[in-house]
């Protein structure tokens, strides 16, 4: 099954060539090899779970670098690093709320997961690419009264 998150990055990457818009360029053909790499390791075309997975990784690696380059007292370089993310953000579904989160823990704890291991095990598919994995494990931890 091919993905159409795949398909839509190549569609933008193809019109990003034609406007010579080089940081689409740069962002849309780097995520694009990363897919292609997955998919070399997975055996398989990707499916659309697959491609936020690499494009959230992406966001967060740019994100960490971001820090990293602010912390260095290179904002030019930062601003580049965000300006990325924010090219890849476009591609993932909409932001979950805390609150939304908080629900889905909630939801998992009344249905008998009362541990930290399950419960982040069964929250983290339903919120991959859309909320930030250490805020779920606060908002879990806070849950679980630990």
């Amino acid at each position: 099954m091919a993905s159409d998150l795949k398909s839509r990055l190549q569609n933008d990457l193809n019109e990003a060539r034609k406007q010579r818009d080089k940081l689409r360029i740069l962002v849309l053909s780097t995520a694009l090899a990363e897919v292609r790499n997955k998919e070399i390791d997975l055996g398989s075309d990707s499916d659309d779970e697959t491609v936020i997975q690499v494009l959230s990784r992406g966001i967060k690696q740019r994100k960490d670098a971001a820090e990293q380059m602010r912390d260095a007292r290179r904002g030019e370089l930062a601003d580049v690093e965000e300006a990325q993310a924010q090219v890849l953000r476009a591609y993932l579904p909409k932001e979950l709320t805390e609150s939304e989160v908080r629900g889905l823990v909630r939801e998992a704890i009344s249905s008998g997961i009362d541990q930290m291991g399950p419960l982040m095990g069964s929250l983290m598919p339903k919120i991959r690419g859309r909320f930030n994995g250490k805020e779920a494990n606060r908002i879990v931890r806070e849950e679980l009264g630990a």
